[in-house]
């Protein structure tokens, strides 16, 4: 009997879940961090000298053991290109926050 009473507390909750918001196609894509930046370029080398390693995980790794050893002055030059796509991100986020804002108002007073 407590079995019964417990589903059917779970399949309440089940129904009461509501859906996942969608999502703008529009809105820009957040930037990667130095860590992604230095992995795009560490994948491209890592292939060429170890082209039978298929598996993401073990370039994954290896990637990450290679960042964690990497020093502050060897991390810049990625740590600068985040910096330069984050600016890039920031000033299309304006735009967009700007359009949306005003799309928004201009919906809002059309249907007064």
């Amino acid at each position: 009997m407590k079995s019964r009473a417990r589903s059917s507390g779970a399949d309440s909750r089940l129904s009461v879940r509501k859906s996942k918001a969608e999502k703008d196609p529009n809105k820009p894509k957040r930037p990667p961090s130095a860590f992604f930046v230095f992995m795009e370029e560490f994948r491209k080398d890592y292939k060429e000298k170890h082209p039978n390693v298929k598996q993401v995980s073990v370039i994954g790794k290896a990637g990450g053991d290679k960042w964690k050893s990497l020093s502050d002055a060897e991390k810049a030059p990625f740590v600068s290109k985040a910096e330069k796509l984050k600016a890039e991100y920031t000033k299309k986020m304006d735009a967009y926050n700007n359009k949306t804002s005003s799309q928004s108002v201009v919906g809002k007073s059309s249907s007064a």
